[in-house]
């Protein structure tokens, strides 16, 4: 069977995509690496949210191998992903007011955490809330999202603004208004969305960034390991003792 060529455009986009954030967000990325490894070292815990197709790239990072123990998902009952019934009511729940503030409120979430968040375009209410309540909380903020729906569409939350405006550290995916990478005579609408690779790799990027600083300042990252190698469900039962007070998704 001969190759596919969309395929292999689709491919090149990504990989496209995946260079230019490693070139233009380097910065960032180490910087937020260092707010995790802060917060770490200092005791406190981590979280990371977001909603529809961006709860993907959260919950890669949340009880996995190769990952950190300490990192939790900050769940939104209804707006993780396609799970709920119908699909579309996880949509509807990112533009209903107070939502994120009802969550944070009841998490274990406490000032000195980091919280990071992801929401591709920035605009609806739910992510905007969920940066604005937590830095009144007294959390540091990531956000990982696409600064071109800033500059290219209009926000859905009252005060107008987008996740990046409440955020202490910004991760832009680089990702166009649409999230389809290919355009094709033929085919009505454009397709083959490559916001959750990117993301994904923002994510691993920043969490080995946050390994980096911690073994530089003599810290051993609490990592996992796969429980499909030997001696993996012993290690994960150390670190998950070791660090038991901030881990969250064992109760």
């Amino acid at each position: 069977m001969s190759e596919s060529k969309l395929a292999g455009q689709f491919f090149d986009a990504a990989i496209g995509l995946l260079e230019r954030v490693r070139d233009e967000e380097s910065g960032n990325i180490a910087a937020a690496g260092a707010a995790i490894a802060d917060t770490v070292e200092a005791g406190g815990r981590l979280f990371a949210f977001g909603a529809g197709h961006s709860s993907l790239a959260a919950q890669d990072v949340v009880y996995r191998a190769g990952g950190f123990a300490l990192m939790n998902l900050m769940a939104v009952p209804g707006a993780l992903g396609v799970d709920v019934r119908p699909a579309t009511l996880g949509s509807a729940l990112e533009r209903v007011d107070g939502l994120a503030g009802a969550v944070l409120d009841s998490s274990p979430a406490k000032p000195g955490d980091v919280l990071v968040i992801i929401s591709l375009s920035g605009r609806n209410a739910l992510p905007v809330e969920m940066a604005m309540n937590a830095r009144a909380l007294g959390l540091k903020v990531i956000g990982v999202t696409s600064v071109a729906y800033a500059d290219g569409t209009r926000s859905r939350h009252s005060s107008g603004g987008f996740l990046r405006d409440h955020c202490d550290i910004v991760l832009d995916s680089k990702i166009a208004i649409g999230d389809a990478e290919l355009n094709v005579d033929g085919i009505e609408a454009p397709f083959a969305p490559a916001s959750t690779v990117v993301t994904s790799a923002v994510m691993q990027a920043m969490m080995a960034a946050a390994a980096e600083r911690l073994v530089e300042r003599g810290v051993e990252p609490p990592l996992l390991r796969s429980g499909n190698v030997d001696g993996g469900h012993e290690w994960n039962g150390r670190v998950m003792a070791q660090y038991a007070d901030r881990i969250f998704y064992r109760h």
